[in-house]
């Protein structure tokens, strides 16, 4: 491996390990900081394991300090909920989860079991003997990147980002037709409202079809429970260990999940359906609501130029404003791929740039042919 990819996953264990640290700083919960500070350490290792690697090709090289992005995640989980970062730091784990076993099969070793899913690594935590953690709560920690929180700034940046990118392309597309500033403007409000409602509607009806599912699932699970408890326990314990336990530990959560109707059927839902109780796929309205906003905000900036400005100075003042827009939106999706920040953002500006150009082409097209 070349030293910029062991440079690069180096900073990718010490940010995981920071944020680890930071998020366990503001818990309440001692059972959760217990287990985020746990994670914690564990990344302290893999750190350490991978600083060893680099000095074998670079001795002088030190340990990194937390990157710019993973402070920038920690403050932006303040406003949209710490479960966006939750959600990220399970995907780099089950990330290393995954080259952790082709590293295992190229060598010829056998995969122990371990190794593909985030939970395991919760659990090795869990066999600490200081720790005392149930499945329920193992349970709601990995299930909490599903929160409609968690996803926010997921939903944030795509929703701006399609507001921005259909909205620059429709007023592109009205400017090259040479039509009257007031056209370009009326034109442009209809696209953001009929773009936002849409978009409003499409979460709207997915949220809400998410829901209805997940409780005629719920409904299907609490009937099999009654009319074959000793079955269901049978398969909670299998889920269990096929998540990582050993056959007492999980006979063990399972035993202490059904000493009640109630217990055993959340322990169902919670396991074998994946589904937050609490949560059912998120309210409906908020999504809902968050969509046509975000989207309206995007749709925004490429339309308000030819409020007080028309012709070519609207369009330029247009067209900067996107292209500031897009590659804003292209470096905060960094926060979500982890990819370089100059690379997303003018990776963004190029897509937003080209859709405008097309468009623009076309009405220009159009309006010559209208007006010949």
């Amino acid at each position: 491996m070349d030293l910029d990819k062991l440079k690069e996953q180096l900073q990718t264990e010490v940010d995981t390990s920071f944020l680890y640290d930071s998020i366990a700083a503001i818990q309440s919960d001692d059972n959760l900081t217990r287990v985020l500070r746990g994670l914690s350490d564990i990344e302290k290792g893999h750190a350490k394991h991978m600083l060893d690697k680099v000095l074998t090709l670079a001795p002088n090289y030190k340990m990194p300090l937390p990157s710019g992005r993973a402070k920038l995640q920690l403050k932006l989980g303040k406003i949209f909920g710490y479960g966006a970062i939750i959600s990220n730091l399970s995907s780099i784990e089950k990330q290393f989860a995954v080259n952790a076993i082709k590293n295992k099969i190229e060598n010829g070793e056998k995969p122990t079991g371990f190794e593909h899913n985030h939970l395991n690594i919760i659990e090795a935590v869990n066999n600490n003997a200081a720790l005392n953690v149930s499945g329920g709560f193992l349970s709601k920690f990995e299930s909490r990147h599903k929160s409609v929180g968690g996803n926010a700034l997921r939903a944030a940046v795509l929703g701006s980002n399609d507001g921005l990118v259909s909205n620059m392309s429709l007023v592109m597309g009205v400017a090259g037709a040479a039509v009257s500033n007031n056209t370009i403007l009326l034109t442009g409000i209809a696209g953001l409202l009929a773009g936002a409602i849409s978009m409003a509607l499409g979460e709207w009806l997915s949220v809400q079809s998410s829901r209805e599912l997940n409780q005629r699932q719920i409904e299907l699970e609490t009937e099999e429970l009654e009319a074959s408890p000793e079955e269901e326990k049978k398969e909670l314990v299998l889920l269990y260990q096929a998540k990582g336990m050993n056959a007492v530990e999980a006979q063990k959560l399972a035993d202490k999940a059904f000493e009640n109707p109630q217990t055993a059927i959340d322990a169902i839902i919670t396991e074998e359906l994946g589904i937050d109780k609490e949560e059912l796929g998120g309210s409906a309205w908020e999504a809902a609501i968050a969509s046509f906003v975000l989207f309206a905000i995007g749709a925004i900036i490429p339309l308000y130029p030819f409020m007080f400005l028309d012709g070519k100075n609207a369009i330029l003042l247009s067209v900067g404003s996107s292209v500031v827009g897009l590659f804003g939106i292209g470096a905060a999706i960094t926060l979500l791929t982890g990819k370089g920040v100059l690379f997303s953002g003018f990776r963004q500006v190029s897509f937003g740039l080209v859709a405008a150009a097309v468009t623009y082409g076309i009405g220009s097209l159009i309006g010559v042919s209208l007006a010949g």
